[in-house]
């Protein structure tokens, strides 16, 4: 992991441990909980804080759990987590499946495109970005990093990893079911009025799916690019277009939009690297100009980024020699074949038209990828017929 020295996002000041469980302001006091060593440092939540700390405080760690596990963010519109759900998946998180956790914290239709996001076409764009600019990072922070699903996968390409959501939950599951413990972890607000991490320089930044949601665009930028430093690169894919309307929440950009904020970028249709991937080649990038009809925009910015894509590919984009692949859990029995069963229609119209793995699968269940196999069967993985899905999936 990446030992980042963290501060309060409210007064700038360093952050010190105060026992087991929290942090202290030193200048001023102020304490901010910690659960499985990740730090909760949301603003506007001085209630849940406080409530969480006199739990942390007693001893009283599966209720101090509970209610942080049910704090959301701004933009989330469905019902809050029954608490007896929650009290079910802190009871049983040892055993749980990442199917129970999602289910259990109420996710609804996020917690469909987390189970699914190792084979959506979303994912596998930014997979794509990250291959054709690779160059060998090993410190890499990923912001709004979610369940850490690229965290997993550079992880396990030897990067030291460092993630930060504004939900709790998220980077708990991350800790739990995806991640494990080799990842620093942070909650926190990309509108603080301080950023909690303000040093320590990375190789590579990332955000995915993410930036369109975020309110001061340039302000947030701009930290992302304080952490490259002067010889890293920024990683950030599928931003909406605000001129093509689809399915996300959140503030979308227009080209203009693009220009202005990342003046030194090379930019892509979020679409040109998911097919890059699927055809086995390197992506094109294009002016923004040229973007005007895509639904969302990539990007690589920074110092340290490569100038122009790279012709090798198949570096990240498939697994290491030797990995245990399930058929895509997408797919469901239908006579002797499998057939793709979408979880919702809203999943089926958003990622349905532009999925890289086929109709129909004629499995088997399981396949372990040698690393030279046969064009054909480097072809399903690549195209996500198969994936490489945690442990306890």
């Amino acid at each position: 992991m990446i030992p980042f020295a963290l501060v309060s996002p409210s007064t700038g000041h360093p952050l010190k441990p105060d026992g087991p469980h929290a942090l202290r302001d030193a200048e001023t006091g102020e304490r901010w909980p910690v659960i499985d060593a990740i730090p909760y440092l949301r603003v506007g939540r001085e209630a849940l804080r406080e409530r969480v700390l006199a739990h942390l405080d007693a001893g009283e760690m599966d209720e101090a759990l509970c209610a942080i596990l049910a704090d959301q963010d701004d933009w989330w519109n469905g019902p809050p987590a029954d608490p007896a759900d929650l009290i079910t998946l802190i009871r049983e998180r040892r055993t749980a499946t990442l199917r129970d956790a999602v289910r259990l914290l109420g996710w609804g239709r996020v917690g469909d495109y987390f189970l699914h996001r190792w084979s959506d076409p979303t994912y596998l764009a930014g997979l794509a970005l990250l291959e054709a600019h690779w160059n060998e990072p090993v410190c890499v922070f990923e912001f709004a990093c979610g369940i850490g699903h690229y965290l997993r996968e550079l992880a396990r390409r030897g990067c030291k990893v460092s993630g930060a959501d504004v939900v709790f939950a998220k980077l708990w599951v991350a800790r739990h079911w995806v991640v494990g413990e080799n990842a620093q972890l942070v909650c926190f607000d990309a509108g603080s009025p301080h950023w909690p991490i303000p040093g320590a320089p990375v190789d590579l930044v990332l955000c995915n799916d993410a930036f369109y949601f975020l309110d001061d665009k340039p302000r947030v930028l701009d930290s992302l690019r304080q952490m490259a430093g002067d010889e890293g690169w920024l990683s950030i894919s599928h931003i909406h277009n605000r001129d093509c309307p689809g399915f996300s929440a959140g503030k979308a950009v227009a080209v203009e939009d693009i220009a202005e904020l990342f003046p030194d970028a090379l930019v892509y249709d979020d679409q040109e690297l998911t097919r890059s991937l699927e055809e086995a080649r390197a992506p094109i990038p294009h002016e923004p100009g040229d973007l005007r009809t895509c639904e969302a925009f990539s990007v690589v910015a920074g110092p340290g980024m490569r100038p122009a894509p790279r012709s090798v590919i198949d570096g990240l984009t498939l697994p290491k020699a030797g990995t245990h692949l399930s058929l895509n859990p997408l797919y469901v029995p239908e006579g002797e074949t499998y057939a793709i069963r979408f979880p919702s229609e809203r999943y089926a119209a958003e990622y349905g038209p532009r999925v890289t793995y086929p109709e129909r699968s004629p499995g088997p269940e399981r396949l372990t990828y040698a690393g030279e196999m046969s064009a054909p069967e480097t072809a399903r993985v690549r195209t996500r017929e198969f994936v490489d899905l945690p442990e306890r999936w």
